[in-house]
């Protein structure tokens, strides 16, 4: 029996690696959300779902999750690895700055989300213990998916997700006092509500400055110490012991596992591991975190959705309803933009995961009516499904609030059409340069630049960039295209690049082109195209690297230099031949004898 048992707690894992293996990229690929693939995985393959056929199919059990407690150890600690990174990512420092809307904004989102929402499940004749826990948990919102779906379009460190990261801290933290409501509330507690409740916060006080103490004393010598090994496997195991193993501490406290690690996240945070920290613990954490929606997503009664779609619809709309408003009048209280406000209240509308494990206990100390439960949980995971298309419907609202600016003057002045010698696409750190050196030998030439934001910066340094688009055969011409003498590329976009040299040779065939290119293949495709001359980076770089290391170890430099130009040609009439265009005929070697 018990090998049986075993067996089937590995078959489990091996369907949500499969999961992460295959089910996963295959919709990254069709641009969904990685949690909510897990989620719906777990939906469909858990014993709720196919597995619930496992008694008149008896093979399909090889493909569907048999036990919800197996993963659950696992999947707990996904959610302890997202709150130490959390932790790492903010700092006591950042804390305390960003305690304006921290403590400000989410505890009074939190409060007026979860009476409103209290009240009404009250009214549907749930008692006062559950429309609290059920209130509280409702207010708050999905981290995971949030935190994943800004950082994926890198918009973390705009005015969307700093508010959101800071109303989603708040709520993080408010999970510990949930906790203890459950506890307390529960039907085996003795004493008042308000005895029990000081009590449990003098003793979550205890335990998290005895931590932070600690924590501050020896985290950064046993860094120290593991990094002087320079293993990385001791790296990894010090890391994983200081995240588990503080949350087992905060649990044997009757704390939360998360709050454990989120303290020791944020005293690491303010030393000089935390980058290597973040690096390393990043795809455990990921995985592990997929497990814990995998088991969210198992916890779903598709029978009991498919029975009752119309009051569970009405539970989704009503929540990210009321929680948009709510949200959105706050932000507009504390004076964030329209456009963001718009964005950050559909965001963080929906459901969150806490909910699941809040509830759950409150199931299981019979706070919650068993036939509740499954109903607020089903109403949470269907609005975090919901969560990237509330997410487009706030960028779309926010788009109208947000007023066209006047462009800045360097973006409206237009390029000369004559007198150019040269034209330089882009104006990031390579085509600086050529313009500097261009300027030295003193030929006239401007900058073409894309990137409004560039050219201005670039425009207050002085340089003759506009902005415009090099793939534009007209505002070629606008540039004096057809008088100029050569073209140098220095952007480093491939596919943008040949887009350039395309429009360029199309205009002039036999006008010089300069490229910069990644390494020899890029180059080899510039020749095909007819580039003039590419300049592969990985190769310049070690022609310098054999320069620097030719004249420090004494041999004379004149010979030296002559050696790399003769070595440079070698490799531009390899990449030429291999792009099937006639070489430049001599070499430097050449060249130098025939003089």
């Amino acid at each position: 029996m018990t090998e049986a048992s075993d067996f089937s707690i590995y078959r489990d894992a091996m369907i949500v690696l499969a999961t992460a293996a295959v089910l996963v990229p295959l919709g990254q690929r069709y641009r969904v959300n990685p949690i909510l693939g897990f989620l719906v995985a777990g939906a469909v393959l858990g014993p709720r779902g196919l597995g619930a056929l496992s008694s008149y199919f008896e093979p399909i059990k090889w493909i569907t999750v048999s036990q919800e407690k197996g993963l659950g150890a696992i999947a707990e600690l996904g959610v302890v690895f997202l709150l130490f990174l959390i932790g790492l990512e903010l700092s006591f420092k950042r804390l305390v700055t960003m305690r304006r809307l921290v403590l400000g904004l989410g505890v009074t989102q939190v409060t007026i989300s979860a009476v409103i929402i209290g009240l009404i499940v009250s009214f549907f004749g749930a008692s006062p213990a559950a429309s609290m826990l059920i209130g509280l948990s409702l207010a708050l919102s999905s981290t995971a998916i949030v935190i994943e779906l800004l950082a994926r379009q890198q918009r973390l460190h705009t005015v969307t997700g700093r508010t959101s990261f800071s109303i989603l801290l708040l709520q993080d933290l408010a999970v510990v006092p949930l906790l203890f409501l459950v506890s307390i509330l529960g039907p085996d507690n003795e004493g008042t509500l308000v005895s029990g409740l000081l009590l449990a916060i003098a003793q979550a006080l205890f335990v998290i400055a005895a931590i932070a103490i600690v924590g501050s004393a020896i985290l950064r010598p046993l860094f120290r110490l593991v990094a002087s090994a320079d293993s990385t496997e001791l790296f990894v195991a010090a890391v994983l012991l200081v995240a588990v193993g503080s949350g087992i501490v905060t649990a044997s406290a009757g704390l939360s596992m998360a709050l454990g690690a989120f303290i020791a996240g944020l005293l690491l945070a303010e030393t000089e591991y935390h980058r290597a920290i973040q690096a390393t613990i990043d795809p455990f954490k990921g995985l592990l975190l997929g497990v814990f929606f995998f088991s969210v997503g198992m916890s779903l009664d598709i029978a009991l959705i498919a029975s009752n779609p119309l009051p569970i619809a009405a539970g989704v709309i009503g929540l990210t309803s009321i929680k948009a408003a709510v949200l959105g009048g706050l932000l507009w209280l504390f004076r964030v933009p329209w456009a963001a406000t718009a964005k950050t209240a559909l965001l963080l509308a929906a459901g969150g995961e806490f909910a699941f494990i809040v509830v759950g206990l409150a199931v299981a100390k019979d706070i919650v009516a068993s036939d509740t439960g499954p109903i607020v949980l089903a109403i949470t995971a269907l609005s975090m499904a919901m969560i990237p298309l509330l997410d487009l419907i706030g960028k779309h609202i926010g788009e109208r609030f947000t007023e066209p600016q006047e462009p800045h003057p360097a973006l409206t002045e237009l390029p000369p059409q004559e007198g150019v010698e040269a034209i330089i696409v882009g104006c990031g750190r390579v085509g600086q340069l050529v313009s500097e050196m261009l300027t030295r030998h003193d030929i006239k030439h401007i900058l073409i630049e894309s990137d409004p934001a560039a050219v201005t910066r670039c425009r207050q340094k002085g340089l003759p960039v506009y902005f415009g688009d090099a793939t534009n055969a007209q505002f070629l011409k606008r540039c004096g295209i057809i008088m100029a003498k050569g073209v140098v590329v220095t952007i480093n976009k491939p596919s943008v690049v040949e887009k350039i040299i395309a429009t360029v040779r199309a205009l002039r065939e036999k006008i010089l082109i300069v490229a910069r290119v990644r390494d020899a293949e890029h180059a080899r495709n510039l020749y095909k195209l007819g580039v003039s001359d590419a300049v592969p980076e990985t190769i310049e770089a070690s022609l310098q690297v054999t320069e620097a290391t030719l004249v420090g170890l004494g041999v004379p430099t004149g010979p030296v230099i002559a050696s790399i130009h003769e070595k440079r040609d070698e490799f531009r009439e390899a990449l030429q031949g291999a792009a099937g265009r006639p070489t430049r005929g001599l070499r430097a070697s050449e060249t130098k004898k025939a003089t």
